[in-house]
């Protein structure tokens, strides 16, 4: 088995005018950023905010009228979910979706807002995929394989025409990588189009499936809380393998931190919302800036669908990485308006203080003494230096906490 541009070629033409043409837009500020020439493809803008649409609704499109009676049934983390429900509900098919009961429950609500039957099992996707195999033979259903599937891959590879059809000096593409169903459609339609052209997997440092497979690597550790759940996957697909592996250069490992940043720049600098899978490529080239230094690199923001909570937690984060929300400690003499005065130093050299905390009971603070922990939002870490020198001048020495 194996996929075919004649396959992604045709899949392009059945989706035309059923999911977004989405746009790939070149980034002035993240190629300051990252050195790299950097264009954004925005699949957050397909109407469930994900790419998922794409493979789901090829595969649908070529069912059997008895197929399309019985229904189909899936396991899914959200964004494969809910593309198959979407679509699916609009084509009157029945669809039943197996989740992990770790998936963020945005996507769990989309999910059954689309009308599918969802079922929580298990704990990682793995799990998820055991009980819908289950499932489809009791059922007699239909299993449409979130990256595992001929259809899937050719859909997902319409990206890649679109980007190089809009783009086509695209020298790099940085491909996140979980099951490996979008690189493989990915690196299968721009080879073709663009031999040239260089393909890089992105996974999670905890999900290294792919790089494992690629380095030869069994019984490695694979697992562990990531921000980019969307792609925490234990293991690669082989069909997926076998089409990605001789198309790709190498596979590139990106630690949490990175991922965290990358989301926050696209809030912040492409005011866009990105889950962390949808942001790895982005992450790849924080991660790794001489690889893509100059380079006209195409990044595929994959999907939106981040906890709102999740993501107010990702960007206070960033504020503490960027020191612009820090924490200081000052010990001073418990007398009538210390407080006040520190306030004021602060208020005057323009930063605002968030948090105040006043401690007069911690032993390794003198008896007569007071602990002050003052929470202050500055510009950025020049700002917050500028304000601890300011405090350090005036008798109150803080140190960061």
């Amino acid at each position: 088995m194996t996929v075919t541009f004649a396959d992604i070629e045709a899949a392009a033409a059945r989706l035309k005018g059923q999911v977004e043409r989405t746009p790939c837009r070149h980034s002035r500020t993240l190629s300051e950023i990252t050195g790299a020439e950097v264009w954004v493809k925005f699949e957050n803008f397909q109407f469930t905010a994900a790419y998922k649409e794409r493979g789901a609704l090829n595969k649908l499109l070529q069912l059997t009228p008895e197929q399309r009676e019985r229904g189909v049934i899936a396991a899914s983390a959200g964004n494969h979910a809910q593309g198959l429900a979407y679509h699916a509900a609009r084509l009157g098919v029945p669809v039943t979706i197996v989740m992990p009961r770790s998936t963020p429950m945005v996507k769990v609500e989309h999910t059954r807002a689309f009308g599918a039957e969802v079922v929580m099992e298990g704990d990682s996707y793995d799990d998820a995929s055991a009980a819908a195999l289950k499932l489809c033979d009791e059922r007699k259903l239909t299993y449409v394989h979130p990256f595992n599937d001929e259809a899937v891959i050719a859909g997902q590879g319409v990206i890649a025409l679109e980007m190089l059809e809009d783009v086509p000096e695209l020298e790099v593409l940085p491909v996140p990588v979980g099951g490996g169903g979008l690189i493989a459609g990915v690196a299968t339609a721009a080879k073709h189009i663009k031999p040239s052209i260089k393909i890089y997997g992105v996974e999670p440092s905890m999900y290294p499936s792919f790089t494992n497979k690629i380095r030869g690597i069994n019984g490695g550790v694979v697992g562990g809380q990531t921000i980019a759940e969307g792609i925490a996957v234990k293991e690669m697909g082989a069909l997926t393998y076998a089409i990605a592996r001789p198309l790709v250069e190498d596979v590139l490992l990106v630690e949490e931190p990175f991922m965290e940043r990358a989301i926050a720049l696209y809030a912040n600098v492409e005011k866009v919302m990105a889950e962390g899978a949808g942001a790895a490529s982005l992450a790849a080239l924080l991660a790794y800036p001489e690889l893509f230094k100059g380079k006209k690199c195409g990044l595929i923001l994959t999907g939106g669908n981040i906890d709102t909570r999740l993501l107010a937690s990702v960007l206070t984060r960033e504020l503490v990485r960027d020191q612009r929300l820090v924490s200081l400690r000052i010990v001073g003499d418990d007398r009538p308006g210390l407080l006040a005065r520190v306030s004021a130093l602060i208020g005057e050299h323009g930063a605002n203080i968030v948090e105040v905390a006043h401690n007069r009971l911690a032993l390794d603070v003198p008896a007569k003494g007071a602990e002050f922990d003052i929470m202050i939002e500055t510009r950025d870490a020049a700002h917050t230096r500028e304000i601890i020198e300011a405090l350090r001048a005036e008798g109150y020495p803080p140190r960061i906490v």
